[in-house]
């Protein structure tokens, strides 16, 4: 790829040409742990053991194709989901790093025992249900065995944090008689809490193994068909052609891509790691630095877990929480979307005129029109989940056609189709193409992919389990709310670091399930709808992506672009802050609740859309102003009395009322008015 550069007025540059940057085996190398990290260090297989792992993640695949287009029971479908996922976790991550790459004969036992736990689950039927406050023997044995085999799982896929953190909820459940009030509760047996969490569906096989089981692992299939056809690659190139020639034009195809890339992946780390290895070079070229750089491409990660139409799997729990449809969730995310990226473009603007950025016209892949012509068809399968869902299917049955449409429109072309032209002619061995054509690929890591998401969401079920058994969600909203002496600005902000503090330990789907059953019921006992308090709870719990020691985004970006990890962190952080503040403004004051459009198509139809328009408008200036606090950077470099103006405005159109908003606006003003006036040349 080649460039040529101009200065910022738009002169050839003078300047010696820098080394380029370029991406060395060693900086993916080790982005890719931080994938690993987040999604488990999976084994490296070779001969008959990867052809077994092969067919049973390609048959688990279809299953889940199967039940989402058939009619499978809850009380099948979840535990089998989990026997599933536990068997192949078993055999693809390996209990440490000495055991990496072969399957050791303990990983067996556990596979065998999760099926074992399962089965004798199913085969029980009604009476195995029926008896969950009197377990008998082995129905305690094979209950203790499944809640020790998902820790071990979660271990084994995201570390020992989130193992920990659940056991102690486990702890709590058994030992809360001891602790002094308001904590304690009345204390259960050991088979009280096994019957509990194994026998019911409101325990390991609860709200997040159903999502998980129905939603998430179809659009992680999804992601994978999409992948496999060639679509992210597609919105790499057209990001590319659409971006560039301007100083601006690197910030904001990092932007684009990161948009077009995150929708259908959902995770952050490999949003950050597909862009950045193609991106830090371009960043470098027109003069970010690496810590800039590697803030910038993991902010564009993380919009990927907030945007439409995939958002993270959390989206499909606020969903099912909520008891709503996944359409109301996606119409919530849309206008904090767009603040989102709006305050990621303006930062980019800002950029180019703060380090005086040079142009850098690269050489295209193609141009927009023959690009889009070519491959318009992976738009239509990125917009056909939302399209199935505006006819009146279900969230599920909206993804399974979706997935449909990906692999039949990836025919349109030879070199994305998922299955050779050549076997659909009969040319060549048939079989051995089909067995490593895109489609059984897309089908393998469909699978595998969702594997350190659906044992975190069994995990996840211990714990939602634990409180909803010992009441803890109304002790500790009570506790909360005490500790904020009523007030929902206070309650707000302790809600908002809760949940920041358990995502510093845990992953973006367990930290929002379980701050939605401990922290929500404070703020819907204060007023709050409660679908802005799950969003707001969403929100906060997604920032955990860029907050250290579990910062992972931000840590993959500074390994590729060379830079220092905690200085990329907080580079990320200026970037993505000002959107983060948003939240407060639809749980504050029912009129920020336009932000989320008003949280269902029911009730947009009825709404006041100047509200809607206005309150948009103000988060839009307010999100403006804080860039412009936070970088330093309005028309022109800001004085220290200018940036704490519009540092103030920022903060006071965020709060919701008539007399913040007016202080707000007139900052920004008389900011803006200063920098004019400054700008005027003084006279003799």
């Amino acid at each position: 790829m080649t460039a040529t550069t101009r200065d910022h007025d738009g002169e050839p540059s003078t300047a010696m040409p820098a080394e380029p940057a370029v991406v060395s085996e060693e900086a993916l190398l080790k982005a890719q742990e931080f994938i690993e990290e987040e999604e488990g260090a999976a084994n490296h297989l070779a001969g008959w053991r990867a052809v077994l792992i092969t067919l049973l993640a390609v048959g688990v695949s279809g299953y889940h194709l199967y039940a989402a287009y058939g009619i499978v029971a809850a009380q099948v479908l979840r535990p089998l989901h989990v026997a599933m996922i536990l068997f192949l976790t078993f055999l693809l991550f390996p209990t440490g790093r000495r055991y990496r790459d072969r399957i050791m004969w303990w990983d067996l036992v556990a596979a065998g025992l999760a099926v074992a736990s399962v089965a004798y689950m199913i085969l029980g039927g009604d009476d195995f249900m029926d008896r969950n406050t009197t377990p008998a023997g082995w129905d305690i044995v094979f209950g203790i065995a499944l809640v020790l085999l998902i820790l071990e799982a979660m271990r084994r896929t995201a570390g020992w944090i989130m193992p920990a953190v659940t056991f102690a909820f486990v702890l709590y459940a058994l030992f809360g008689a001891y602790l002094p009030a308001p904590w304690t509760h009345k204390g259960y047996e050991l088979s009280r809490l096994v019957g509990h969490l194994y026998m019911t569906l409101e325990g390991i096989f609860g709200v997040a193994v159903d999502v998980s089981s129905s939603l998430i692992i179809l659009f992680t299939i999804f992601g994978a068909f999409l992948q496999y056809s060639g679509a992210g690659k597609f919105y790499l190139d057209f990001s590319f052609s659409a971006m560039g020639g301007k100083p601006t034009g690197a910030g904001r195809t990092v932007v684009m891509a990161s948009f077009l890339l995150g929708g259908p992946s959902g995770s952050g780390v490999a949003t950050t790691v597909t862009l950045g290895s193609v991106a830090w070079p371009m960043l470098a070229k027109v003069g970010y630095e690496r810590n800039a750089a590697g803030g910038l491409l993991s902010a564009g990660g993380l919009g990927a877990i907030i945007s439409p139409p995939v958002l993270g799997a959390a989206a499909f729990l606020i969903a099912e929480f909520l008891k709503i449809s996944y359409l109301d969730v996606l119409l919530m995310a849309v206008i904090p979307t767009v603040l989102f990226y709006m305050a990621l473009f303006l930062m980019v603007e800002i950029d180019a005129r703060k380090y005086g950025m040079h142009e850098a016209v690269f050489e295209k892949v193609d141009s927009l029109w023959h690009l889009t012509r070519r491959y318009w068809f992976h738009f239509l399968s990125l917009v056909s989940i939302v399209i199935f869902m505006l006819w009146g299917f279900s969230p599920v049955l909206s993804v399974f056609w979706a997935t449909v449409v990906s692999a039949l429109t990836s025919f349109l072309r030879p070199e994305c189709a998922l299955i050779p032209y050549d076997v659909l002619r009969g040319r060549g061995p048939v079989v051995r193409q089909l067995w490593n054509s895109n489609l059984v690929k897309a089908l393998e890591n469909g699978t595998i992919g969702v594997l350190n998401v659906a044992a975190t969401c069994a995990g996840a079920g211990i714990i939602v389990g634990v409180v909803t058994l010992t009441g803890l969600g109304l002790k500790f909203s009570s506790i909360v709310i005490d500790l904020a002496a009523g007030s929902l600005l206070m309650t707000a902000v302790y809600t908002a670091l809760v949940v920041w503090v358990v995502g510093l330990a845990v992953p973006v789907t367990a930290s929002y399930i379980i701050c939605a059953v401990i922290a929500a019921p404070a703020l819907i006992k204060l007023g709050v709808p409660d679908f802005a308090a799950h969003m707001f709870i969403f929100y906060y719990a997604v920032l955990s992506e860029v907050s250290p020691p579990t910062a992972l985004s931000p840590f993959a970006a500074a390994a590729i672009t060379g830079g220092d990890p905690y200085k990329t962190t907080m580079q990320c952080w200026k970037y993505t802050v000002p959107a983060f503040l948003v939240p407060f403004m639809f749980v504050l004051d029912p009129s920020g609740q336009g932000l989320l459009l008003m949280g269902s198509t029911k009730a947009l139809a009825t709404a006041n859309w100047w509200s809607i328009a206005e309150v948009a408008f103000t988060a839009a200036v307010g999100i403006a102003a804080l860039a412009a606090g936070f970088q330093g950077w309005a028309l022109k470099r800001t004085t220290a009395v200018e940036r704490v103006m519009f540092l103030v405005a920022g903060f006071a159109l965020v709060y919701p009322s008539i007399t913040t908003d007016i202080l707000g606006f007139g900052l920004v003003i008389a900011a803006l008015a200063l920098q004019v006036f400054r700008a005027r040349p003084v006279p003799a």
